[in-house]
């Protein structure tokens, strides 16, 4: 028979139990109280363990284990259902008739036949409420979206003093003023509003956010430069310079043909199907990642290519686009190369200084001879070294002119000989110098006298020496007073670099203490909405709008800020350079480990 969990039916004196259970009971493990034990004839069926009767809502089966309890006296009998309650078995009677039983059967599985075809009916009924959700799933997802979006917007408002009314502080651009005040009104009118939404300026000394326009081009730059940090307000923003140096300076790394036109495809791809939903709904985090970079990828596949014709590799192997500049003929015949010679030494040098052997340079890129060469590493070791050097101060010293724009912008034109010349007196002075020298080796040594040619890095080190070093012979007359010259006045640029701005500041505010501010006249103002009254509605001053809502005069001056402002920029930017010129032969390593 099957019964309910509740209490134990108990007709005759032989129920049967069905506990569940997690895992397989031993056949001499006890079941009920030792006590009991000696009274009890158990018997447990052998096929009791393999029983799997339903299944969890986590879709796990259960083993219950069935029983028998044969037991004399009424007493023992409620004892065995007290035990039997607690360890929440479902008993049944036990008929002593084979008709009885044969009818507790029957009604048993009427029972499942029954529960079945409710759970049967209960899934189909639930699967077809889950259709019509997944129908209806994508709209309700918006209206969340859009209530979530409404009410984040509300909470951020306040009320006024009658609170019937919410009051929102925002920064607005300019130029975007009218759309706001335009929506505003449409807004009112939709909700049947009596009172008309409207925008008023808030006078404030607070320097505004700074708001950057992107589109799906240009957004990946510039969310590379905000993580490095977010421009100030009315700066420069050097995002659209990094569209061209940030996959440059990638593709000196990963100069390839072949590797390089792999990531150009593969961004391509992306870029004809950027509108498929399922590209832009992807789940993974990482795709997500890689789709919304998708035309910095194109780019960075592009340089690569280039680069890699610069190299000359394609898959990390030569390729001879050109026949090469070295004759190895030439070689052979202008030279004492006996067969005696040839059978004793395993490598051959070729001599560009031997007519013929060098015709000139290679028309584009590496000459592919030198990947048969012995010899590569150390002449690609040499090259990309003083290329990365070079290309690191450039860029550098591009960033350091970008800041000029920002000194012209804000009429700070102290900060052009206060911090611009200190910080390119102590770039150029010191690591401009190195490009030169650089420069300088390429053009004065040539092949007939390049072992006689002195190493730039002593040259480098023994100018922070100030001295020089007899093995290692000058590049040009005077290069030791030069390069004193060079130290010394790259570490007095420090501390004008230090305490020029924080003294100028301090003495114009000492100046200005006696005098007053001239008024903003009528004339000055402008409405910044259309068809309202200056002063009565939106509207603001020119030099407001100029300059960030605040002018120059009634900026708080702290002379112990200033300084420590000003120091904090002079440390940045000495230890920068020597560290950033040390992280550019990244460029260098890397290259040569991905050719390798």
């Amino acid at each position: 028979m099957e019964g309910d969990g509740g209490g134990p039916r108990c007709l005759g004196g032989a129920p049967l139990g069905s506990p569940p259970r997690s895992r397989a009971l031993s056949e001499r493990e006890p079941i009920l109280d030792p006590s009991l034990h000696h009274h009890l004839d158990r018997k447990i069926k052998p096929w009791s363990n393999d029983v799997a009767v339903g299944q969890e809502s986590w879709g796990e089966s259960i083993t219950w284990v069935i029983f028998l309890i044969s037991y004399w006296g009424e007493q023992i009998g409620q004892k065995i259902r007290k035990i039997s309650d607690c360890f929440h078995c479902h008993v049944y009677p036990y008929p002593e008739s084979e008709a009885s039983r044969a009818d507790t059967m029957s009604g048993l599985q009427s029972q499942i036949q029954d529960l079945s075809v409710v759970l049967e009916e209960t899934e189909q009924y639930l699967a077809q409420v889950l259709d019509k959700v997944v129908l209806a799933l994508p709209t309700w997802r918006v209206q969340v979206q859009k209530m979530k979006a409404i009410y984040l917007v509300l909470n951020q408002c306040s009320f006024d003093v009658t609170e019937k009314c919410l009051i929102a502080e925002v920064w607005c651009p300019v130029r975007d003023l009218t759309q706001v005040q335009d929506a505003l009104r449409q807004g009112s009118y939709k909700s049947g509003s009596s009172v008309e939404c409207f925008v008023q300026r808030i006078p404030t000394s607070e320097s505004p956010p700074t708001l950057i326009r992107t589109n799906k081009f240009t957004a990946g730059f510039q969310s590379i430069v905000d993580a490095y940090g977010v421009a100030s307000y009315q700066e420069v923003n050097p995002a659209p310079y990094a569209i061209i140096t940030f996959p440059f300076i990638f593709a000196i790394m990963f100069g390839d043909v072949g590797h390089g036109l792999l990531m150009f495809l593969f961004a391509l791809w992306m870029v004809l199907f950027e509108n498929s939903p399922s590209l832009r709904q992807g789940l993974h985090q990482i795709w997500l990642t890689f789709f919304e970079g998708r035309y910095l990828i194109l780019l960075m596949g592009a340089f690569s290519i280039y680069t890699g014709f610069i190299y000359n590799e394609c898959f990390s192997k030569a390729t001879f686009f050109f026949p090469s500049a070295w004759s190895v003929a030439t070689m052979a015949n202008h030279s004492s190369w006996s067969s005696a010679y040839l059978a004793t030494h395993q490598f051959l040098t070729l001599d560009p200084n031997v007519t013929g052997v060098f015709q000139g340079p290679y028309p584009f890129g590496i000459d592919p001879i030198w990947s048969l060469a012995t010899n590569h590493l150390n002449f690609l070791n040499s090259f990309k070294m003083k290329m990365s050097v070079v290309l690191g101060i450039v860029h550098m010293g591009f960033g350091v002119l970008l800041g000029v724009f920002n000194h012209m912008h804000f009429q700070q034109r102290h900060r052009l000989v206060l911090e611009f010349l200190p910080e390119m007196v102590f770039l150029l002075a010191l690591f401009g110098y190195l490009v030169f020298l650089i420069f300088y080796k390429w053009i004065k040594f040539s092949a007939a006298d390049s072992l006689v040619a002195p190493s730039i890095l002593i040259h480098f080190i023994d100018m922070f020496l100030f001295t020089s070093n007899a093995g290692n012979l000058p590049l040009y007359r005077g290069q030791v007073a030069v390069q004193t010259v060079l130290v010394v006045l790259a570490l007095a640029s420090v501390p004008v670099l230090l305490l020029g701005t924080p003294l100028y500041l301090c003495c114009r505010r000492r100046a200005r203490r006696t005098g007053h501010p001239a008024p903003v006249a009528a004339g000055e103002q402008e409405p910044l909405l259309e068809g309202q009254e200056a002063g009565n509605s939106v509207n603001a001053t020119k030099e407001d709008v100029e300059s960030g809502g605040h002018s120059p005069d009634a900026e708080h001056f702290d002379f112990a800020e200033v300084f420590m402002h000003q120091a904090i920029h002079t440390i940045e930017y000495c230890l920068g350079c020597v560290s950033n010129t040390a992280s550019y032969l990244r460029l260098w390593a890397l290259s040569l480990a991905h050719a390798h």
